[in-house]
């Protein structure tokens, strides 16, 4: 009965050690032995391999396409240790089907500062411990899951969840996110990627003014004056004005152009959907020539 050393203290080399092949490549590696041996052979359930007499033996499959158990190479020999055993570092990956992106629970426009959640979700990827998933706005990476705590050998579906708070800045933002195998330096240069559609995402705010809410205004008898009361918001606001008697509507534009301003409060109420802001402008009477 042959007792089997595994490892360090082998007399077995494997080349290469570390095998990285994509789903349907072929693959090839050498087993040599490093003193005389008696029979030289791989274990496994697939490839040609041939048992024999000889310092080195070949396994080789033209296109794997099986998630096999990794191949054993073994040798057995006239002295101690009579049996050796080399386990062949085989990465068998899978690019994925496809990767998508979308809202959870929500369609249409996002509410500036609540919370939202993004979804990511890859199809048929592996060895999903290689898997990174990177988030993206823009050209901005805002986020790297990483599946290092999943093993398996075979295609699996993952995804990952992005929490986000949306500003007024974030309207028309673009979220992608990209999937991408981080096999090491055996593998592919640069590593292979699959990135999502983007996802556009509207931000609804209420109006502001840029400036102050009050302005003081000399007016100059006949002459054209110009009032603006342009307010940032989303949906784009809508306007009304108040001239200095109450019961008077102005007009429904953000800016006022008229050369028949008379001196008192003009308000103008800029509103959308999530509010509304005023903003007062106070004419003053001033002489031509003054």
């Amino acid at each position: 009965m042959f007792v089997s050393v595994l490892g360090d203290g082998c007399s077995l080399s494997l080349k290469p050690s570390r095998v990285v092949v994509g789903f349907g490549e072929a693959v090839s590696v050498h087993c040599e032995a490093t003193r005389p041996v008696r029979v030289l052979g791989w274990e496994s359930a697939i490839g040609s391999s041939h048992t024999q007499q000889e310092q080195s033996v070949q396994w080789k499959v033209d296109s794997l396409i099986d998630w096999i158990e990794e191949p054993i190479c073994y040798g057995v020999f006239h002295t101690a240790p009579r049996q050796c055993e080399e386990k062949l570092n085989l990465v068998l990956y899978k690019s994925p089907d496809g990767v998508t992106i979308r809202p959870v629970e929500h369609t249409g426009p996002m509410v500036e500062a609540k919370k939202y959640q993004l979804l990511c979700e890859v199809q048929n990827v592996a060895p999903v411990q290689y898997l990174s998933l990177k988030w993206y706005r823009g050209d901005k990476m805002v986020h790297n899951h990483s599946f290092t705590d999943l093993t398996s050998s075979t295609p699996v579906q993952v995804s990952s969840i992005l929490e986000i708070f949306p500003t007024r800045a974030e309207n028309g933002a673009s979220y992608r996110c990209v999937a991408e195998l981080e096999l090491g330096p055996e593998g592919p240069q640069p590593p292979p990627s699959i990135t999502s559609a983007s996802l556009n995402v509207s931000v609804n705010f209420p109006p502001t003014f840029i400036g102050s809410e009050t302005e003081v205004v000399e007016l100059i008898s006949g002459a054209e004056m110009t009032l603006n009361c342009t307010a940032l918001g989303h949906p784009p606001p809508v306007y009304s004005w108040l001239s200095p008697s109450s019961t008077q509507q102005t007009g429904d534009e953000a800016v006022l152009v008229s050369s028949s301003l008379v001196p008192g409060a003009y308000i103008c109420t800029a509103s959308n959907s999530l509010g509304k802001k005023s903003k007062t402008f106070m004419l003053k009477a001033k002489s031509k020539g003054v």
